[in-house]
């Protein structure tokens, strides 16, 4: 799934928009990046070791905001495994930005 979100950043003449997302209810997203064809990932960013469920409920709502256009969510966080947390959503370390 990473691999996927660096695909889509790593088009050569593509360019991306960056934002924030938040909602009514303060639900938020760190990170949102949206290419030309309005594909859209979202990225959060925790200082934690653990991630849990209810870090990815920004993510769930962007979602189902963009329908077809989401492409993925990840939360960053400080670990070493990758944990699928269900369909297009994953827990990633942040070290692997460097991988």
């Amino acid at each position: 799934m990473f691999g996927e979100i660096l695909k889509l950043a790593s088009g050569g003449h593509t360019r991306f928009e960056f934002s924030h997302f938040r909602d009514k209810q303060q639900n938020e997203v760190d990170i949102v990046i949206e290419d030309r064809r309005g594909r859209v990932v979202g990225i959060e960013i925790k200082a934690a070791a653990s991630v849990s469920s209810s870090d990815f409920s920004g993510l769930r709502i962007l979602a189902e905001a963009c329908g077809e256009q989401f492409v993925s969510g990840i939360v960053l966080y400080d670990h070493n495994k990758v944990i699928p947390f269900g369909e297009r959503l994953s827990a990633v370390p942040i070290s692997a930005l460097w991988h």
